[in-house]
């Protein structure tokens, strides 16, 4: 008796293709559990902050702001001073 296509065994290069997308899936995985806990953490330090009187928007708005380039920032911030005063808000 012929034994069915699905039930012959793999060839070698498939067996490896398989086993490297797990591999890559469950680093996926563990990275993306990594992330949930360090997102977690930073919820904490920010309600920590909170809890100390400080206002989260503008800790978040010094955290983003601390990320971009010195030029870039500089440059934002004129182009954002030139409209409010064109519109009367400085």
């Amino acid at each position: 008796m012929a034994t069915p296509a699905a039930v012959q065994e793999e060839a070698p290069a498939t067996r490896f293709a398989k086993d490297q997308l797990k591999a890559i899936i469950e680093r996926i995985e563990r990275l993306e559990e990594e992330k949930k806990t360090i997102s977690d953490d930073i919820r904490d330090v920010y309600a920590e902050g909170k809890g100390n009187g400080f206002d989260v928007k503008a800790l978040r708005q010094i955290v983003r702001l601390r990320k971009q380039d010195p030029n870039e920032r500089a440059e934002a911030e004129t182009i954002l001073e030139t409209y409010m005063q064109a519109l009367g808000m400085l």
